[in-house]
């Protein structure tokens, strides 16, 4: 990987604990500007834990995380404002269209003239076709494509995903591949855990496993760096 500039996402000693259980020990790593790093874990590994302190939803018991160059410890809200997030729950209306969707959170960003760009994306993420279909009307992996069409809306320089590609087909796994490499090749910064080590190897600069609480870098012999 060549040099970048200061990190866009800076953990350093994080550390978390819930009742007896630490879920995160020591944990530090760096996300540069057009980078995607990658999380494995098996469940309850605090992969999703990580992902919360990052976007600014759960505090750490110890160390820090930087955006960019603001600590979390102290940010305003309006942080959040710096990162898209796709968690585990879309954060889609059922009731509403696929359109409607992204207007309405388009809305809340207070985006001006917001149709170029949600066009964009849901031509990106292959919904165009059903922009005025309701969402319940969705399957499982139309609704996780138009939840990370949601996280870009505002185009951040944060982007962090909750195992983006739970659900996806063969073609939504594609379409996921290629909307990465955009988002490195534009600069921003891609925090994504998910199951499938192949898809982390495929999409990733760097991946790392979390095994009792530790981070640890999975290399891979095959791979030749530019």
């Amino acid at each position: 990987m060549t040099e970048r500039t200061a990190p866009l996402i800076r953990c350093e000693h994080v550390e978390k604990r819930f009742g007896h259980k630490r879920v995160l020990r020591d944990v530090s790593f760096t996300v540069a500007e057009g980078e995607v790093l990658s999380l494995l874990g098996a469940n309850g590994s605090g992969k999703t834990t990580l992902l919360r302190i990052i976007s600014a939803l759960v505090r750490p018991d110890k160390g820090e995380v930087w955006l960019g160059p603001v600590p979390l410890s102290s940010a305003a809200v309006e942080i959040r404002r710096y990162i898209g997030v796709v968690a585990h729950a879309p954060l889609l209306y059922d009731r509403l269209t696929g359109l409607e969707n992204l207007d309405f959170y388009a809305r809340l960003y207070d985006l001006a003239e917001p149709q170029k760009r949600i066009e964009k994306l849901l031509r990106t993420m292959d919904l165009w076709h059903w922009r005025d279909d309701a969402v319940r009307t969705y399957s499982r992996g139309m609704s996780q494509r138009l939840a990370i069409a949601r996280a870009l809306l505002h185009d951040p320089p944060v982007v962090i995903l909750d195992e983006p590609d739970a659900g996806l087909d063969r073609q939504g796994v594609q379409l996921l591949s290629e909307l990465l490499a955009q988002l490195r090749s534009r600069g921003r910064a891609v925090f994504a855990t998910t199951h499938n080590l192949e898809h982390a190897k495929n999409w990733s600069d760097r991946v790392f496993e979390l095994r009792s609480g530790h981070l640890h870098q999975i290399e891979f012999p095959d791979r030749i760096e530019h």
